[in-house]
């Protein structure tokens, strides 16, 4: 019973750090690894001591990175390292070698480490956390940018690089003296063995299984079944004496193309992330803050030297190998120049291997956890002042010549709106002429069948001119920035105050704002959300004529409504007292057409 009361209040200790320490690191802007490292540091020996024996969680916890190597063997089709090859295995192959090298060199010739040592060293201080760069990409938008695409890339390779490092590293503990008698040719083959079995297994038996258990309609069996195929295979791997971590991402590389995968994700995943959270922890106990407080120097002096090694490899792996301009390379590097989850794997078994006396093995994992303290502090500091000059656009000559005697209608905004109303407009023959700054939009516009479709920024008086707005009939503006609509009203009805303007409009705030400017606003998605409810009320048993008599009714509802907003809409208690009863009054209603219908039949 003492056993289970602390098994007990150890998982609640756990839940409870967690809880208060992440959403705090979020709400900071540091990530959540940051939160669930310094969880482990406040309830572990250093800090508060609820937690006294940290080894006894270490082996659990490793849990969590079996299954994020599942995970990611999951995410790593063939198909998809083919499309990305370059990126990956050029600027990704190029990062980790030369950092990898410059930091072995170090530990080598100036800390004077052992060759095996001074490998393991560079080898791990190469990686950078995937976790937490992607985060940080995430929250700031950029996983689109230059520098946020080579970022995954190269995370990607690092990832791919853990697998067979953290796997050899039991092998090569004792590399720098092993003979060729101490060789065991039984483990050699008992390990290749086991990789070939789960290889074979996997590509003849893991599909068949999972077929079958679909069938069963039970989702606890289908978790089952995915937990015991990662766990399995690890096991197996751990029989062999190859790193459970090399089963589990065999395992997910072999189901990446399965037609389970993304219910074997969905299902691993809050598993990955509550073990991998308690790995995090765990680590976060191991941190000797005594270090900190007894050698802050060498600690500070680590921390500083892996951020001045990794950030200026980084920038020249991201500008020559993956072809970034200076300002995205920079970003690259700051954001990538901080240690890694994998790390602290990696030299976790290094220390277990006898490779890492007990003191190094405390300063690399503060200075790592420091680094990665540090990288939203520097992100703050310096991405605001590194302005991403916008690349020169190469326009044909033939796109900015606006060749147009009068057109009818001019049509700002050639995306989804705007090549609709395009194709209606030529359809109908009528004369129109169409504006956009995207040249890919005009080639695509263009390439349907010669369409007057122009480069010009129509908030530009000059192009308006050109384009003969002032001869025109109507104006529409299908532009997808809400500001940019407002601002072109605004413009169009100064110059042009008798051009009849029809302007895309996002929510009803905006439909009020272009109302007061003398434009007629056309919400985006509201015609579109009518449809979706007239298809829903026909599938629950409406015939269509009364499908299509309560959406008139609802839409005639709504503009009287929208009408009487529009004359209170800075008066937000106004406002939500209208909102309120015109509800109240739609139900009403809707009643009185169900009491007719009823009365009909």
């Amino acid at each position: 019973m003492h056993h289970e009361g602390s098994l007990l209040q150890a998982a609640v200790v756990f839940l409870f750090a967690a809880v208060f320490t992440v959403p705090l690191a979020k709400r900071l802007q540091l990530g959540a690894v940051l939160g669930y490292l310094l969880a482990g540091v406040l309830i572990g020996p250093s800090v508060l001591g609820l937690i006294t024996d940290p080894e006894s969680v270490a082996r659990v916890s490793e849990l969590g990175v079996v299954l994020l190597l599942f995970i990611i063997g999951l995410e790593l089709s063939p198909r998809r390292l083919w499309v990305m090859r370059r990126s990956v295995f050029g600027a990704g192959l190029a990062q980790v070698l030369l950092t990898a090298l410059a930091v072995g060199l170090v530990a080598w010739l100036v800390f004077a480490k052992s060759l095996n040592t001074a490998a393991v060293l560079g080898f791990g201080l190469a990686l950078s956390s995937t976790a937490f760069g992607l985060q940080i990409l995430a929250e700031r938008k950029e996983l689109t940018s230059p520098h946020g695409r080579l970022a995954f890339a190269i995370l990607l390779f690092q990832d791919i690089a853990a697998i067979p490092l953290i796997a050899l590293l039991p092998l090569f503990s004792g590399a720098g003296h092993l003979e060729a008698d101490e060789i065991d040719p039984q483990a050699i083959l008992l390990a290749v063995g086991s990789i070939g079995a789960v290889i074979i297994g996997g590509r003849y038996l893991l599909s068949p299984v999972f077929r079958i258990v679909a069938r069963t309609k039970l989702l606890e069996v289908s978790t089952a079944t995915a937990l015991l195929v990662v766990m399995g295979t690890a096991w197996l791997m751990e029989l062999a004496g190859v790193s459970m971590a090399l089963g589990a991402f065999i395992a997910g590389l072999l189901l990446a193309d399965s037609e389970y995968r993304h219910e074997l994700e969905a299902q691993i995943e809050p598993f990955k992330g509550l073990l991998l959270g308690l790995f995090f922890m765990s680590v976060g106990m191991s941190a000797d803050l005594s270090l900190l407080l007894n050698e802050p120097f060498a600690v500070l002096v680590l921390t500083v030297l892996l951020l001045m090694f990794k950030l200026p490899l980084l920038y020249v792996a991201g500008r020559y190998a993956g072809g970034l301009d200076r300002v995205h390379a920079l970003r690259l590097g700051i954001i990538l120049a901080a240690g890694g989850e994998f790390a602290f794997v990696v030299f976790k078994v290094a220390h277990e291997q006898g490779m890492l006396d007990a003191r190094l093995h405390s300063l690399l994992v503060l200075s790592i956890t420091l680094s990665m303290a540090v990288t939203p502090l520097l992100v703050l500091a310096f991405f605001r002042r590194l302005v991403v000059a916008p690349a020169p656009v190469e326009v044909p000559a033939e796109y900015q010549r606006i060749d147009s005697d009068a057109p009818r209608v001019v049509v700002a905004g050639m995306g989804r709106m705007g090549q609709i109303i395009a194709r209606v407009l030529r359809a109908q023959q009528v004369p129109f002429v169409a504006l956009d700054t995207a040249v890919d939009m005009i080639e695509y516009g263009r390439s349907l069948g010669s369409m007057p479709i122009y480069y010009g920024d129509p908030l530009r008086p000059e192009i308006l001119r050109a384009a003969k707005v002032g001869k025109a009939e109507y104006l529409i503006i299908a532009t997808d920035d809400p500001d940019t609509n407002l601002k072109l009203t605004e413009l169009v009805k100064r110059l042009y105050p008798n051009l009849k303007v029809i302007a895309r409009a996002r929510n009803r705030q905006h439909v009020h704002r272009l109302l007061d400017m003398g434009a007629v606003p056309v919400r985006e998605t509201f015609h579109s959300a009518l449809e979706m409810s007239r298809q829903a009320l026909l599938g629950l048993g409406l015939d269509e004529d009364q499908a299509n008599a309560r959406i008139r009714r609802f839409q005639r509802h709504d503009e009287e409504v929208l009408a009487a907003q529009h004359k209170v809409y800075d008066d937000d208690a106004a406002v939500i007292q209208t909102a309120r009863e015109a509800r109240s009054e739609l139900e009403h209603l809707f009643d009185a057409d169900l009491i007719e219908d009823k009365a009909v039949k």
